[in-house]
């Protein structure tokens, strides 16, 4: 036997004198040790414990000595459906069943038992943070696109201020919290509110990546490690300590703000070019141009906002990012001018655009789109190397929800790009798995050869995989 078992049926063993032995060390999702794997549980109150700390359930494995039994010492047996075996009354009813697995819908435990489990908890706690943050972020970007279009172009800054505050203070303590901000692959409705907020998510995750290895860099030179520098005054000169920060944490926050309303112009756009289906034309191309450089800017101005920073996301995260890009505008600005914050939304911009369904095109795998980026941006310009090292860094080569190929044949959705840690969703042969098998961590040492990564297949798009998707692996690619 290996399987949860509900907390609840435990103690109900317990109280009825029998007695239960884990097998698994059950920690919280803090990573607090609640019960030791050799115990013998023979009192109500430790599996009480238990789910007083929200654990629902708790895994039982007889490979380490686990097990259940009842008053008299006899092992409880638990059949394929996750029963207890027993004969019915001879009343010919059908026994209540005593003990159940655990029958949820996802792939999250509610108790961790080694390493992977426990970033699994931490993973599914962040989500719901996440999934609350994105409806109020939603909500903010619904009620400025709506204000502005029924005031001719007023929108309370304050109000939306604050709430990108809140959402921001979330992506910085969380470790790329923008990987919980799940991905739209299968439905492009409300496209423009969820960009604004997966931009300003994958912005402020990369301009503070950026910020932080960029400014280090530059202290590095400031304090001798590659010239002197030095203090004339003193004799024998006196080396800098950290002293160079490229953006000081309130320009971080206009950022952020920028990213969040970089795309306000499309308000202005009408609906029928902004999402029609074919190609367009010279003209059409030419009024959604206008999103950043005149609508977006005549908006800001309009609101006699005096933040060039807010002004400068909107007006060029479209603009050149080396010399000679096409299709870039304005045009009529250097790239070297550009700021560097105007550059990463521009990346940002262009990774959510491509790996979202939109009326008119399908989800494009996040890996193909890291990987098409990099090869479009590398070695175009020394600045831009930075902002890209901080892109890649940031979304990783296996961005949460990927679908790879492993060496064994089977097909994996990646969870989380660190690692990656991935759950395979098929057998060799891209049957869907009938059981919930084991996240993997790619990277760690003890994973076999054939469980990592097949670099050598293709990628499938999410719309080639959806039918073979279980439903636990759909859940998750939904909306927050």
């Amino acid at each position: 036997m290996n399987a949860r078992i509900s907390i609840d049926n435990l103690i109900e063993i317990v109280k009825t004198g029998g007695k239960v032995k884990t097998g698994v060390d059950v920690y919280n999702a803090k990573g607090t040790l609640l019960l030791d794997k050799d115990i013998l549980v023979e009192k109500v109150k430790i599996l009480e414990l238990i789910k007083d700390n929200g654990i629902n359930s708790v895994p039982v494995n007889a490979a380490f000595n686990g097990g259940l039994w009842d008053v008299d010492g006899n092992l409880i047996k638990v059949n394929a459906d996750g029963l207890i075996d027993f004969e019915a009354p001879e009343t010919g009813a059908a026994p209540e069943p005593l003990v159940k697995f655990r029958e949820d819908d996802t792939i999250f435990p509610d108790i961790a038992t080694n390493e992977i489990e426990m970033r699994l908890v931490e993973i599914e706690e962040i989500k719901k943070q996440a999934a609350k943050k994105y409806s109020e972020a939603k909500k903010s970007i619904k009620k400025v696109l709506t204000d502005i279009k029924n005031t001719g172009g007023q929108f309370d800054y304050d109000e939306v201020e604050a709430n990108v505050s809140d959402l921001v203070d979330f992506l910085v303590v969380a470790d790329s919290p923008f990987s919980y901000l799940t991905q739209e692959i299968f439905s492009y409705d409300d496209y423009l509110y969820n960009h604004s907020i997966n931009v300003c998510a994958i912005g402020t995750a990369v301009v503070n990546r950026f910020n932080t290895h960029f400014s280090n860099t530059v202290d590095d030179l400031l304090k001798g490690n590659t010239t002197d520098i030095y203090n004339p005054f003193e004799s024998g000169g006196n080396k800098q300590s950290n002293s160079f920060t490229c953006y000081y944490e309130n320009e971080l926050s206009d950022i952020s703000l920028g990213f969040f309303l970089h795309d306000i112009g499309k308000i202005i756009v009408a609906d029928e070019i902004l999402n029609k289906e074919g190609r367009l034309t010279k003209t059409e191309f030419a009024e959604v141009k206008k999103h950043s450089y005149k609508y977006g800017v005549d908006l800001v101005d309009k609101n006699q906002l005096k933040n060039s920073v807010i002004r400068n996301i909107i007006k060029y995260h479209h603009a050149q990012l080396y010399e000679g890009e096409e299709r870039c505008y304005p045009s009529n600005k250097d790239y070297t001018k550009i700021p560097l914050y105007a550059r990463i939304c521009k990346l940002a911009d262009i990774y959510d655009a491509m790996t979202s369904k939109r009326c008119y095109k399908e989800a494009i795998n996040p890996i193909s789109v890291v990987t098409q980026l990099f090869r479009t941006y590398a070695k175009k310009d020394n600045i831009l190397q930075f902002i890209l090292h901080a892109f890649v860094k940031s979304i990783g080569i296996y961005p949460p929800g990927s679908i790879i190929f492993l060496r064994n044949g089977q097909m994996a959705y990646v969870l989380e790009s660190d690692g990656p840690l991935v759950i395979p969703f098929t057998d060799n042969k891209e049957n869907t798995l009938k059981h919930k098998p084991d996240p993997i961590n790619i990277s760690a040492s003890q994973v076999e050869d054939s469980k990592k990564v097949d670099n050598r297949r293709s990628v499938k798009t999410p719309r080639d995989v959806y039918d073979i998707l279980p439903s636990y692996i759909k859940k998750i690619t939904a909306r927050p």
